[in-house]
């Protein structure tokens, strides 16, 4: 709903951050999702690198794809 405060649609994940997400990071938790179930974070260019590491430092399976880039390119980190 407009004026209520709600993020657009690619808004950065990062808590506090209102800024336009080009990247998608795609995840899992292993010990709780199967390998068919992947969670999506976006993320501005200031903090990409942050939730990936975020992420990463978890051990998480982590993939960092450009928002507007297909399925089939990906790039595991």
């Amino acid at each position: 709903m407009i004026g209520l405060g709600e993020p657009d649609p690619l808004t950065c994940s990062r808590a506090g951050c209102r800024h336009t997400a080009s990247w998608r990071i795609e995840w899992r938790n292993p010990r709780i999702h199967t390998a068919d179930r992947v969670k999506v974070w976006l993320a501005c260019d200031e903090h990409v690198d942050f939730l990936r590491e975020f992420l990463a430092a978890r051990e998480f399976p982590v993939d960092v794809v450009p928002v507007a880039q297909d399925a089939g390119e990906r790039t595991s980190a």
